[in-house]
């Protein structure tokens, strides 16, 4: 089986969601070719793109943001312009291909791929905008495949709210099968018109083998730490957290609180920790490979994601941080928020507040430190909920029932699939 995945940027440490998929489908002997916009941070790459030369299995078709860029690629591009002109000049029209005609992006997928027909048994997109575009260039006759749209967050909240809730209708009525990676995604997807026959719950999960699990006990020193790992951006809710962090501290209590990430928020949150004067107790670390993630999750006795629905409407998905976590034995503070009660069972492998309550956050995190002696019944609850929902093999095991569902149609409906 062919399968071809169309990602936004290739490779990024914030996506090992689809690194695990990718990888998992090769282990299992598929054909694989990746196609992105553009790559990401290559100053910090997954040890698995150089273990399975996955660079050399990527194509970037995206349109540069630079204007010289683009000019210069439009040169470049000549020879593949006059191969067939016909379906360039189709690409620019914006009259039947909307927003993506009028944008050039179409005229460069087009361009970029008019060396071969891209022909696959399996169209993989992953988030809703890629589905769109993987329509349109079927549409065009340049991919060829049996179309699937994995939807994670942003695409049917922010992404709504700008673009209407009709801009999936033809995605709905053209695909073969949309993935929502959480019930509570089914639900939106359901509002927005997708038949119920066209979805399948597929999760995102994570390799417990790579994650030890260890019984989280009450620390030596008497210093909790605690970690949150995020992009830094609105919707992660970081600014809670270190407020909470912040009240706890100023009440005595022996905190050390890691950041990891990186993103747009993080000179914001600088000036934040100095200013409520708790720099030595709270430090922003930025991005780390997994190995130095595991590191630092095995030194840590609690993780906090506090995950918020941001001013433009942008929310989390499931966070694979959160599977990570709980297979390490680490219980939880988050918020009630999109998918995340599907993985933090409130009360058991940690605990739940309202979006936003710095109070009920500071009040949760207070009670989980003074209270360390349920640290492994919580730990032991989430380690055995990651086993049964998240694991990736048996994920991974998954997503080629649902792909040979599509290559070869049963007589079964399809959401008996459903990962639960």
């Amino acid at each position: 089986m062919k399968i071809a995945f169309i990602v936004n940027q290739f490779p990024t440490l914030s996506e090992t969601f689809i690194l695990n998929q990718i990888t998992g489908l090769i282990d299992r002997g598929y054909e694989v070719d990746i196609y992105a916009d553009r790559s990401g941070d290559m100053s910090k790459i997954h040890p698995a793109v150089e273990k399975y030369h996955l660079q050399a299995r990527t194509r970037y078709i995206g349109k540069p943001d630079d204007r010289i860029m683009r000019l210069f690629q439009v040169f470049k591009l000549l020879p593949n312009f006059l191969r067939d002109p016909i379906l360039l000049l189709e690409s620019l029209n914006f009259l039947k291909y909307g927003k993506q005609a009028a944008s050039l992006a179409l005229l460069f997928y087009a361009a970029q791929l008019l060396d071969k027909k891209q022909r696959y048994d399996i169209i993989h997109c992953h988030f809703g905008p890629n589905g769109l575009r993987a329509m349109l260039l079927k549409e065009m006759g340049i991919f060829e495949g049996r179309l699937i749209t994995k939807f994670y967050g942003y695409d049917i909240s922010e992404y709504i709210k700008q673009y209407g809730i009709n801009v999936y209708d033809k995605l709905f009525a053209t695909g073969e099968l949309c993935c929502p990676i959480s019930n509570h995604m089914k639900l939106e997807l359901l509002k927005l018109g997708c038949g119920e026959e066209q979805l399948v719950i597929h999760r995102i999960g994570v390799d417990c083998s790579k994650f030890t699990f260890a019984l989280r006990q009450q620390p030596k020193d008497g210093i909790t730490r605690i970690i949150t790992l995020a992009r830094l951006v609105e919707k992660k809710g970081v600014e809670y957290g270190v407020r909470a962090i912040a009240n706890l501290v100023k009440s005595g209590t022996k905190i050390e609180y890691k950041i990891v990430g990186d993103g747009p928020l993080r000179e914001n949150l600088e000036q934040l920790i100095q200013e409520l004067n708790v720099p030595g107790s709270i430090k922003l670390v930025g991005w780390k490979q997994q190995q130095e993630v595991v590191k630092i999750l095995n030194e840590s006795h609690i993780l906090l994601a506090p995950s918020v629905t941001s001013q433009q409407g942008d929310q989390e998905g499931t966070p694979t941080v959160l599977m990570e976590a709980i297979a390490m034995g680490l219980p939880v503070v988050s918020t009630y928020h999109s998918g995340i009660p599907e993985i933090i069972e409130d009360g058991i492998s940690g605990f739940l507040v309202p979006e936003r309550d710095v109070n009920a956050l500071t009040e949760k995190l207070g009670y989980l430190i003074a209270h360390s002696e349920i640290w492994p019944a919580m730990g032991l609850a989430g380690r055995n909920f990651a086993e049964k929902h998240y694991d990736i093999n048996k994920l991974n095991d998954q997503l080629v029932e649902i792909y040979c569902s599509l290559s070869h149609p049963k007589a079964e409906n399809k959401t008996a699939l459903t990962v639960s």
